[in-house]
């Protein structure tokens, strides 16, 4: 009952935005019985505060024209911090009033996987203003912009904060034989729409080297795979028929590649290759798609809670906390030649 609620409540909460009937003050929302801030004018007034800001300190990150990621404006200098292995070729930043501008990675955080890119000419940009850091609470409202800038999307806090284990990245095949006498580790299928079939991995590949190192042991292969996380590049080398080839593969996640038959995975359409091994979450249940990621998370004054960094399934994103997020940029901060003005943030 409780989970029907909410996918009801956002559902009307969605519907209700594209109309902004009227405007009342925040306070107001507190006194009102549940239904009626799920439904009432006030609830309208709430949302509109925090559309404006999303909309106003958020960008689209693409490259050749395909929207990779958000990102949010976190200095006017123009510097905007995103999702770092969803953006990694980003080469073009939109603001929501359709500006264009081109961008520069300036760093990234394995950790968090974060990244910072410079805006480059931008002027006037509208930076987000972060909410004191404290854990908003299981069923606070929280909102975030959709990936193409023209709405706004609604939802709760659905658990505690945590922190998320690591599982490690996976490229999406099924080993069969081993040993020098294969002279390597035979691939005896290659998953379908895994990390490997879309490198160009076919069945019957023999890898024989995983980043550098050269393998003929199956385990060890899992092992060196195993040591990078969902979205990095691992560069596999393979014997097929009389040719040595050589691929980069952009590791997946786990449950993405072999869950995929899975009534919920079905369900659930895309979800980020990374969405694991993080210091500490804030979770909700904002249906936003993985292009999605790297926009801020919001409460009802329209200050950032956190950056989105990782659509799970269809019920459930991560966010990373604000204290997070500034520690990260501090840390990106001091990594930068402080000779350079164009590289401090």
């Amino acid at each position: 009952m409780r989970i029907y609620t909410h996918r009801l409540c956002n559902f009307l909460s969605t519907i209700c935005l594209y109309f902004f009937i009227s405007s009342a003050p925040l306070g107001a929302i507190d006194r009102l019985p549940v239904e009626q801030r799920r439904n009432g004018s006030e609830t309208l007034g709430a949302f509109e505060e925090s559309s404006n800001a999303a909309l106003s300190s958020t960008v689209r990150l693409l490259s050749k024209g395909r929207t990779l990621a958000l990102g949010t404006i976190v200095s006017k200098k123009g510097h905007v911090m995103t999702k770092a292995s969803s953006s990694i070729e980003a080469e073009e930043a939109i603001l929501a009033d359709g500006t264009r501008y081109k961008v520069q990675a300036k760093g990234k955080d394995k950790e968090t996987d974060l990244a910072v890119f410079k805006i480059k000419g931008a002027k006037k940009l509208t930076p987000v203003s972060w909410a004191e850091e404290k854990d908003p609470g299981e069923g606070s409202w929280l909102v975030s912009a959709d990936y193409n800038l023209k709405r706004l999307k609604v939802g709760v806090v659905g658990a505690k904060s945590r922190p998320i284990d690591r599982s490690g990245g996976v490229i999406g095949v099924i080993l069969g034989r081993d040993g020098e006498e294969v002279g390597g580790i035979l691939i005896q299928q290659v998953m379908p729409r895994s990390a490997g079939a879309a490198a160009g991995l076919e069945n019957g590949d023999v890898v024989t080297n995983v980043g550098g190192q050269d393998v003929t042991d199956r385990e060890k292969m899992i092992e060196l795979v195993g040591s990078n996380d969902p979205g990095d590049v691992v560069v596999i080398k393979v014997k097929r028929g009389k040719s040595m080839l050589s691929f980069r593969v952009t590791l997946g996640h786990r449950s993405v590649v072999f869950d995929m038959m899975s009534r919920n995975a079905r369900m659930s359409g895309p979800v980020s290759k990374r969405k694991d091994n993080f210091p500490m979450i804030i979770q909700h249940d904002i249906s936003l798609p993985p292009t999605a990621m790297g926009g801020a998370v919001l409460d009802l004054n329209g200050n950032a809670l956190g950056i989105n960094v990782a659509r799970v399934d269809r019920v459930t994103t991560y966010a990373l906390p604000t204290s997070f997020v500034l520690e990260t940029l501090k840390k990106l901060r001091r990594s930068k030649p402080k000779t350079s003005d164009s590289n401090s943030l």
